[in-house]
């Protein structure tokens, strides 16, 4: 057997053709041809008549998979012929007709398995995310949301950086930028570096808006708390990925935590002041006395927390105004939290009527007009208090419990609005404090 494929067909040049070579080389093409068939007729064409995908972007990976296989048999027949001519070398780089077209099929899986990871994370993303609707023009409970354009740009850069590590590796380009006693900085410690950051990133995408939405959606976990338990992961994994591609790039940590401990004894004496908020943004994260959602009032101004950040926090007032606060005033000042233990706040609108007035019927009537507003709670029930005799009037009180802090004040208009309405109705007069002048001669 081994004679027969030892045997020579012909010869070209310098080159000899055997039985053998010719074997691998149609061997090579027949199994890339049969795992294209597979792949493409079998597997793709299932998948984009089971998912709605346009004409452009099937034929753009139908191109993909086709040229891939296609490098893959170009390959096989010329390390099977022996082809593989050298254009270029030196002591270092060999430049050869294999290590091209190597690099040009890492190119195309690069470009498959992008496409790959982003619609398996675009799946999940949906099949987590899609909200109940009552009402669908196509019949459907749910709607469809598209996972973020930076996740996808963090997967092509992921996909593209490791395919450049593989194509430096493939051609012997990882030259050493400079050398310090044993250690040499390569350009690959670059790639490796910014390559764990960007895993990072998206390794915290997969874990906040997949594992956790999930784990959050079935336990009923609020807003608030999800918030700091994802701020929190967030400042874990980023340090991690950190400190480990400072490790990449050769620097060892040691050195740093030396140097580190030495700048911030000097820092820290200038910027006391923002490591105080930094602190307290931690504490804040842990604590969770104020929360992302949480309807806060910090001195006379009231707003909601829309963010809690590592030194500051964002805070949106009812005319919707961007005030930006240091953590240590909401851990240090009296911050009054309308939203912590409780989702609904008790509010007063003070009246005052007549001497010689009904208050049995201004009881009523007041608890009609306030029972009668829809953002007025059930239950608490409203209440009305009879809280002094003026000086011109005699003082009610009507206490109500509402969850609508943000138009409170339109709530508290349209109440007025009604109490003057009805009052009028029931010659229940409003009065107002007026004095006689006396003019002597």
């Amino acid at each position: 057997m081994n004679e027969i494929f030892q045997h020579i067909l012909f010869t070209i040049g310098n080159r000899d053709f055997s039985v053998g070579h010719l074997t691998a080389a149609i061997a090579s093409i027949l199994l890339s041809w049969m795992l294209y068939k597979l792949i493409s007729k079998r597997l793709l064409e299932r998948y984009f008549t089971i998912e709605k995908y346009e004409t452009e972007d099937k034929d753009k990976i139908f191109r993909i998979v086709k040229y891939l296989f296609f490098l893959v048999a170009l390959t096989g027949v010329v390390l099977s012929l022996q082809l593989n001519h050298e254009f270029f070398s030196n002591e270092k780089i060999s430049f050869k007709v294999a290590t091209i077209l190597e690099t040009l099929i890492i190119i195309q899986l690069a470009r498959l398995l992008d496409w790959i990871i982003a619609k398996v994370l675009q799946y999940n993303y949906q099949k987590t995310h899609n909200t109940e609707k009552k009402e669908h023009p196509d019949g459907k409970n749910y709607e469809e949301r598209e996972m973020e354009p930076s996740t996808s740009r963090t997967v092509q850069s992921v996909v593209y950086i490791l395919a450049v590590i593989l194509i430096l590796q493939n051609f012997n380009l990882d030259y050493t930028i400079f050398s310090f006693d044993s250690y040499d900085f390569k350009i690959s410690n670059i790639f490796w570096s910014v390559l764990i950051l960007l895993l990072a990133q998206l390794f915290i995408w997969i874990l906040t808006q997949l594992i956790l939405f999930n784990y959050y959606r079935k336990n009923t976990v609020n807003v608030g708390s999800q918030y700091a338990i994802n701020q929190l992961l967030k400042y874990v994994i980023y340090l991690m990925a950190f400190l480990m591609a400072i490790e990449s790039l050769g620097i060892k940590m040691t050195v740093v935590w030396g140097g580190a401990a030495a700048l911030l004894v000097g820092i820290g004496l200038g910027l006391q002041q923002t490591f105080n908020d930094l602190i307290s943004g931690i504490i804040l994260l842990f604590e969770r006395t104020v929360e992302v959602g949480h309807m806060v009032q910090l001195d006379e101004m009231v707003g909601t927390v829309k963010k809690i950040g590592l030194r500051t926090s964002i805070i949106e007032t009812r005319d919707n105004i961007t005030v930006v606060v240091p953590n240590s005033k909401l851990v240090t000042d009296n911050v009054i939290n309308w939203s912590h233990f409780d989702d609904k706040v008790r509010f007063k609108i003070i009246i005052g009527v007549a001497y010689g007035s009904d208050t049995q019927l201004v009881k009523s009537l007041l608890l009609d007009v306030a029972k009668k507003n829809i953002y007025v709670l059930e239950y608490p029930n409203p209440l009305i208090r009879f809280t002094d005799f003026g000086d011109s009037a005699l003082i009610f009180e009507l206490h109500f419990w509402s969850r609508n802090y943000i138009v409170i004040e339109d709530v508290k208009s349209d109440i007025r609005f009604e109490i003057d309405r009805i009052f009028r109705e029931n010659d229940i007069q409003i009065p107002f404090p007026q004095r006689d002048v006396w003019l002597r001669k």
